[in-house]
C-alpha cells in the first residue's frame, strides 16, 4: 500500500508540474501572438515575425555554441519538407498576429483555437484517422462557439469590414497552422527537436526577407529590438511546452492550450482595455469546451506513436513556433 501510495503522489507531483509548464509557454506564447498590438502601428506583422525569427535563430546558435555542438550534426536529408513546414508556420504566424493587432484579442484567440478542428480533420484525411461521435461533437462545439464570437460583433448581419478582415485572417491563420501541424507529425518521428527549430527559424527568415522589407515601417533599431526579444521568449516558450509533454500524458495536457484565451483576455483587458462581450465569452466557453473533448478523444488509427498522438492536440501548434 505504501508503495501505491509513493507511485500516485510521484505521478501527481510530475503531473501538477507538467501542467505548470505547459501553462507558462502558453503564457508566453500570448506575449508573441499579441505583439502586433503591442506595436501599435510601427511595425507591420511580416516585420515582427522576420525580427522574431531573427532573435530566435541567434538564440539557437549560442545554444549549440555553448554546448559545444555543431550545425553539421542537425543536418536534415528533408530539407525541402522544413522548408514547407516553415512556410505554413511563417504566414499561419503572421495572420494571427495580423488579427490580434487589428481585432480584440480575446475574439482572435477564440477563432484561432479552430486550428485544433481543422488538425483532426487533415488528421482524418491524410493520416486514416476515424472521426468518432465525441469527434463530431467536438468539431460542432468549436464551429458553433466561433461562429457566436464572429456573429456577436454584427459580421452575419451585415458586412463589416474594419472586422472581418481580421477575423478572416484569424479563421485563415487556424487553417495554415493545422497544415503545419501535419508537417510537424511527420518530421517529429525522424528528426531532432533542435534539428526542427533551427531550420523553422532559418527558413522563415528567407521567406520573410522581402516581405518584411516592403512592408517595414521603423528603422530605428531601439523600437525594433523587442520584436528580436520575441526570438529567445518563443524559444524559452518552445521549451517549457516540450519539457511539460515529456512528463505527462498528451491526454492531461490537451485543455491546458485553451489558457491561451485566458492569458489573451488578461492581456486585452489590462494593456488595451477590451472588455469581452457577452457573447465573446459565451462563444470562448463553447470552443474551450468543444476543445476540451477534442484532446480527450483518442482516434482509433493504425499509427499510434507519441508522434502522432501530439499532432492532434492542439498545444502541438505551440512547439512549432
Amino acid at each position: 500500500m505504501g508503495t501505491r501510495k509513493l507511485m500516485f503522489n510521484r505521478q501527481f507531483s510530475d503531473n501538477a508540474a507538467a501542467i505548470l509548464w505547459v501553462t507558462a509557454g502558453t503564457a508566453l506564447f500570448t506575449l508573441v501572438f499579441a505583439s502586433g498590438k503591442f506595436a501599435s502601428g510601427s511595425a507591420s506583422p511580416l516585420q515582427i515575425l522576420f525580427l522574431r525569427y531573427v532573435g530566435g535563430l541567434v538564440t539557437l546558435a549560442v545554444v549549440v555554441w555553448r554546448f559545444g555542438g555543431s550545425f553539421r550534426s542537425y543536418k536534415s536529408d528533408k530539407p525541402s519538407m522544413h522548408l514547407v513546414r516553415a512556410f505554413l508556420g511563417s504566414y499561419g504566424g503572421v495572420a494571427a498576429i495580423y488579427a490580434a493587432a487589428n481585432m480584440p484579442i480575446v475574439d482572435a484567440t477564440a477563432i484561432g483555437l479552430l486550428q485544433a478542428v481543422f488538425t483532426v480533420v487533415l488528421g482524418i484525411m491524410i493520416f486514416g484517422d476515424r472521426i468518432t461521435k465525441p469527434h463530431w461533437i467536438g468539431i460542432v462545439l468549436c464551429c458553433g462557439g466561433a461562429a457566436i464570437v464572429v456573429g456577436s460583433k454584427g459580421a452575419f448581419r451585415s458586412i463589416e469590414f474594419i472586422y472581418l478582415v481580421p477575423a478572416s485572417a484569424a479563421f485563415l491563420g487556424a487553417i495554415l497552422i493545422a497544415f503545419e501541424s501535419i508537417m510537424i507529425k511527420k518530421l517529429a518521428t525522424s528528426e531532432k527537436t533542435m534539428t526542427v527549430l533551427l531550420y523553422v527559424n532559418a527558413f522563415g527568415i528567407l521567406l520573410l526577407a522581402v516581405p518584411a522589407v516592403l512592408t517595414w515601417r521603423s528603422t530605428d533599431v531601439v523600437a525594433n529590438l523587442p520584436f528580436v526579444f520575441l526570438g529567445p521568449l518563443a524559444i524559452t516558450a518552445q521549451y517549457f511546452v516540450i519539457k511539460g509533454y515529456r512528463m505527462a500524458d498528451v491526454s492531461l495536457l490537451g485543455p491546458v492550450d485553451y489558457t491561451w484565451i485566458v492569458f489573451a483576455g488578461i492581456v486585452g483587458y489590462f494593456y488595451f482595455g477590451e472588455t469581452p462581450t457577452t457573447g465573446v465569452v459565451a462563444g470562448s466557453a463553447v470552443i474551450v469546451g468543444g476543445g476540451v473533448i477534442l484532446a480527450f478523444v483518442k482516434s482509433p488509427r493504425r499509427d499510434v506513436s507519441p508522434a502522432a498522438d501530439v499532432v492532434l492536440n492542439p498545444c502541438a501548434a505551440a512547439a512549432r513556433h
